[in-house]
């Protein structure tokens, strides 16, 4: 065999590289104190509610981990831990009951939306006046991920036998979902979202899940569900200096020019500024 066949033959039998990890394909390892849980458990519902959260969404953003650390605390809120200790790690801390896995699937969907937004790098910190934006797009992003959960539990859940949870997952939902609804109506935003918005201003610009950015996640939410690709636009969110410090004016078109520059579709900036009449 000649040298130019041998070349040939060698670069037909060398493995392909590996892809390179993403936030849906990176290690997650569990920390802190979990209880008299069965094992593996916890790491099962985890696992499940990513796919759940992230499958047939395409991942732009340049800024993803290659690893996802879970840390149940025994107290305090949910959040992502800005570590700034140089690594690539994102690092969600949540706070559950025992075996409370709707609980668990909620919290960890909420703060892996973040992570999909480039919440989890040490410079990551909130700030207003829109802050209250990304919090209802990720609480948007989890509620979504619970009901495709509670689909997927039912037809194939992570435990034998135990199909009949997925109604509950359902329920859980259907809760939170009742009580946003609930807002949104007493707020105004049901009848106009511009008039709310321009009305409350002050009291949306507040960062956190404030009851108002709560009744926005239901109008996400409803975008997410008519056109999927809406949840892709979260990858380019947080790509400039300033992230949430900025005008809602000046974030929306910051946003816009992030999803051309990674090619995520801009249907949900486009759909805020619609809904908000900003210009």
């Amino acid at each position: 065999m000649d040298r130019e066949a041998l070349g040939q033959s060698d670069a037909a039998m060398a493995p392909s590289p590996a892809p390179p990890l993403s936030l849906l394909s990176a290690p997650i390892e569990l920390a802190g104190d979990w209880g008299h849980m069965l094992p593996r458990a916890a790491d099962q519902v985890v696992e499940r509610t990513r796919h759940a959260c992230l499958d047939g969404v395409r991942l732009v953003s340049d800024r993803q981990p290659t690893r996802l650390r879970v840390d149940e605390h025994p107290s305090g809120s949910p959040a992502v831990w800005l570590h700034a200790d140089g690594t690539s790690m994102a690092w969600i801390i949540v706070d559950i009951g025992e075996r409370d896995w709707s609980k668990l699937a909620y919290q960890f969907g909420h703060e892996l939306g973040h992570v999909a937004a480039n919440s989890w790098q040490a410079d990551a910190k909130p700030a207003p006046p829109c802050q209250w934006l990304e919090e209802a797009m990720v609480e948007a992003f989890s509620l979504r991920g619970l009901g495709r959960l509670a689909t997927s539990w039912k037809e194939n859940p992570p435990f034998a036998g135990d199909n009949a949870f997925g109604d509950a997952i359902a329920e859980y939902r259907e809760t939170i979902i009742r009580g946003y609804a609930a807002l949104a109506d007493s707020q105004g935003l049901s009848r106009d979202a511009a008039a709310w918005f321009g009305d409350h201003r002050s009291e949306i610009e507040i960062p956190g899940l404030n009851p108002f950015a709560q009744a926005m996640s239901r109008t996400i939410l409803t975008e997410y569900e008519a056109a999927p690709d809406c949840v892709e636009a979260l990858g380019a969110l947080n790509r400039w200096p300033g992230r949430t410090g900025v005008p809602i004016a000046e974030y929306l078109k910051l946003w816009e020019a992030s999803c051309a520059e990674l090619q995520a579709s801009p249907r949900l900036p486009v759909r805020l500024r619609e809904l908000l009449r900003i210009t």
